[in-house]
């Protein structure tokens, strides 16, 4: 017998506990969690409802997840939505420690916000439009630039290519066109040292036996994010649906 169950059969296992979970409410899992596991199969509400009597899908908290308060600050999404965020409170701290301006150490507490909370693919992208509304565009641009420019050395900035990255990718690993154009646009920017501080201070391996409060970086935070009065997610922001989307990230629609 084999006992390695097929993506769509791990998928139903996932979906009855997420029942036993939730009590009589039906959360499903997003299209990009499914095309993760290779599975190209979509939640049907009225399939899940007629295997589930009485269950409605979920259209409000997860009660799995930590409750979000009615109007959640940045440093509410680090505590109660990011992953573990120690590799960016230490990449933080390395800026703070080097005497880096306090837009450069905002960035590198920010710059992989995206892979800690919502995705790895074109996470510098993701990233940079999470915190457009809120930051300066000067940290927008180095967060969006890193994402092309940690794949290049420069020695003048005493950045080397990451060990991990050869570990990672192999040796050979060329990144794709797109990325080469972005890094040979953003050695032009005005703006480039911004954003080869965010890889100089990006700690590819970062050291488990040192532990960093975030509550080290509140005053910077509130000096150079802009936190909406009505809370990320509801203050309109071009952006507002992303954080919305990490408070409650099992809606049904």
């Amino acid at each position: 017998m084999n006992d390695v169950m097929t993506p769509s059969q791990r998928a139903d296992a996932l979906e009855d506990k997420m029942m036993e979970d939730l009590e009589n409410a039906i959360a499903v899992r997003s299209r990009l969690f499914l095309l993760a596991e290779a599975d190209f199969a979509m939640p049907n509400g009225v399939k899940l409802q007629q295997e589930h009597p009485g269950a409605k899908m979920l259209m409000s908290d997860d009660p799995r997840l930590p409750k979000m308060p009615a109007k959640p600050t940045l440093i509410d999404f680090f505590k109660l939505r990011f992953a573990p965020p120690m590799h960016l409170l230490q990449s933080a701290r390395h800026a703070k420690v080097a005497g880096m301006p306090e837009h450069i150490v905002l960035a590198c507490l920010l710059h992989d916000i995206a892979v800690l909370g919502f995705i790895r693919s074109d996470h510098g992208y993701w990233g940079a439009q999470m915190v457009e509304p809120y930051v300066t565009e000067e940290v927008t641009w180095a967060i969006r630039a890193h994402q092309a420019l940690r794949f290049y050395p420069d020695e003048s900035f005493g950045y080397a290519y990451p060990d991990n990255y050869k570990a990672y990718f192999g040796e050979d690993y060329k990144p794709e066109p797109h990325i080469e154009r972005a890094y040979k646009e953003a050695r032009e920017h005005k703006w480039y040292g911004t954003a080869r501080m965010i890889c100089v201070h990006d700690l590819y391996s970062f050291d488990p036996d040192v532990h960093v409060e975030l509550e080290e970086f509140t005053d910077i935070i509130g000096r150079n994010f802009r936190q909406p009065e009505e809370g990320l997610g509801f203050d309109s922001s071009p952006s507002a649906h992303m954080w919305r989307t990490l408070r409650q990230p099992t809606k049904y629609l």
